[in-house]
């Protein structure tokens, strides 16, 4: 009599970068705890209680200064011991709908990677429109087929192989205060202008002036942020702005040049 076949589930692993994200890292970390196998987290040396919160909740966590999105995700990817890598920021969560798909999906397919929709949330509300109601993100792969490749802060995953689209969303909080926008808009502005200062971008006033209404107008009119409400109104009118200050200080740059 042949021996009945077992079918080993496969496994798969979390991997978070974090700094100073005590508020946000126990959601991040239970939401999948009944999906995944290994937890690793990769701090940048913060100076709250994200690490032992992330220890206490049976991560793995690494230390690692941060030099770019693309060398801190790859030091973290290379640390997972099991065939499928699934990358999470810490202020975003998965539903338990999301976490049996994907171990349904892990166990019966033939794709390298998955591509996962996002909900995302402004000041404690979802954003319906604005142009944030249609992201889908590449964060479930194989590990032994993917790795980051980019710059200081427009990392993004590479995969030898097919890729597929899952259904269930990741909710995404990363911004539930003003105060909250502002701290993250001030690093992604300055590494945004340090990324064009070393591709060699030149600034040039103009272009950059016309920008502003531009991008305010497609974000609120052309993507409906209108239909957000107030939140729509000020997420379009902070993005733009966010555009105009990497331009501010991508000049601020090249005026060092000159000196």
């Amino acid at each position: 009599m042949n021996k009945k076949e077992i079918t080993v589930p496969e496994k798969i692993s979390l991997f978070i970068i974090a700094k100073n994200e005590e508020a946000n890292i126990q959601a991040c970390i239970l939401s999948a705890k009944n999906l995944v196998s290994e937890v690793i987290v990769v701090d940048g040396f913060s100076e709250d209680k994200t690490v032992q919160i992330a220890q206490t909740l049976g991560a793995k966590t690494f230390r690692r200064a941060f030099d770019s999105f693309t060398n801190q995700k790859n030091f973290a990817l290379n640390l997972v011991t099991h065939p499928w890598a699934l990358n999470l920021d810490a202020d975003e969560t998965l539903s338990p709908a999301l976490c049996e798909e994907i171990r349904r999906t892990v166990e019966q397919t033939s794709h390298a990677g998955f591509y996962i929709p996002f909900s995302n949330y402004f000041l404690g509300k979802q954003m319906k429109h604005s142009g944030l109601n249609k992201e889908y993100h590449l964060r479930l792969v194989r590990k032994d087929k993917a790795h980051y490749e980019g710059g200081l802060v427009h990392e993004g995953l590479k995969v030898d192989g097919s890729l597929g689209h899952l259904q269930h969303l990741i909710s995404h909080h990363p911004y539930n205060s003003l105060e909250g926008y502002f701290n993250k808009f001030n690093k992604y502005t300055t590494l945004a202008a340090r990324q064009m200062y070393q591709n060699g971008r030149k600034f040039h006033f103009l272009p950059v002036l016309l920008r502003l209404p531009f991008d305010f107008l497609k974000r609120y009119i052309l993507k409906l942020g209108i239909l957000d409400g107030m939140r729509g109104f000020l997420w379009a009118a902070l993005s733009a702005f966010y555009v105009f200050v990497k331009y501010m200080k991508l000049w601020a740059l090249q005026q060092k040049d000159k000196k």
